[in-house]
């Protein structure tokens, strides 16, 4: 039989069962494969992919959606990949225009690669902001933070949601609730018993990833990034808002380099719901 054309085959619904086909996609695009923040995405959010009759996945791409079951405020796009076999050829562009209709009225952010960018452009998006991704061996140094910070517990997990609702504009259960099982690290800031911020240390690949990481200010959120490098052994990775200059400067003196920018783009909203100066660092940048 003569092999379906690419527009021909169908985009379906992407299940935890499909773990191993996107990693393999992810791998294919000379991307880690990344097992562990798949599963995570899969779990929390709807997957959309296409099967190649060959076998693996043409394409693949993940929606986590934010706000009231059934009716999100925001929806975030990640891990768009192609496969290298079938790039070029209107595959990605096919994929998005499905998740835009499929979500309908619902705002939507993603966070653009250089070679990603000029698609998201023609379908919509619009950049409103910049992340610096950094990477690298922690080292400490300077002034000892003055910001009390130690390890979550089950009783930390209603106020980290309030207090992450409260930053990210937006009620992210689904994908904070999570965490504890998620991360290695979740960690919180305290002033006077009440929470003043929290972060996460979770593995990907020979790296802990920081992230989320909401704190009330810039000495809050370096306490939280030195409490976590101090319980690993693992090289540091997140990806911090260009806006907070003055963590930046402080994580790359003590040894995280630059790796790369990506633009922060939003469709059907001007801009961001929340308060962007208490959000320093997304989970990951797969979900916003």
């Amino acid at each position: 039989m003569p092999t379906p054309s690419l527009a021909a085959l169908p985009i379906r619904r992407l299940t935890l069962r499909d773990l191993n086909a996107c990693a393999d996609l992810s791998e294919d695009r000379g991307w880690p494969r990344e097992e562990h923040k798949w599963g995570l995405l899969l779990s929390a959010g709807r997957g959309f992919g296409i099967d190649d009759p060959e076998g693996g996945l043409v394409a693949a791409c993940v929606v986590t959606e934010y706000g009231a079951w059934g009716r999100p405020d925001l929806g975030a796009i990640g891990m768009v990949l192609v496969a290298e076999r079938h790039a070029r050829r209107g595959v990605g562009r096919r994929l998005m225009q499905h998740v835009l209709s499929t979500m309908g009225t619902t705002p939507l952010t993603l966070h653009a690669t250089p070679y990603g960018r000029p698609l998201y452009e023609e379908l919509g998006f619009k950049v409103t902001g910049r992340a610096e991704m950094l990477r690298g061996r922690f080292t400490p140094g300077g002034p000892e933070p003055t910001v009390a910070t130690r390890a979550a517990t089950a009783e930390d997990l209603p106020a980290i949601l309030r207090l992450d609702e409260e930053v990210f504009g937006t009620d992210r259960t689904p994908l904070i609730a999570r965490l504890p099982a998620f991360a290695d690290q979740l960690r919180v800031a305290e002033e006077d018993g009440r929470l003043i911020g929290y972060t996460a240390a979770w593995p990907n690949m020979d790296t802990h990833v920081v992230g989320p990481l909401i704190a009330r200010d810039t000495e809050t959120a370096k306490a939280l990034i030195a409490s976590l490098a101090a319980r690993t052994e693992r090289p540091l990775r997140t990806d911090i808002d260009v806006r907070h200059e003055e963590l930046l400067a402080w994580a790359k003196e003590r040894g995280l380099a630059s790796v790369a920018f990506n633009a922060v783009m939003t469709y059907g909203i001007a801009e961001l719901p929340g308060d962007w100066t208490r959000r320093f660092a997304p989970l990951t940048v797969a979900a916003g």
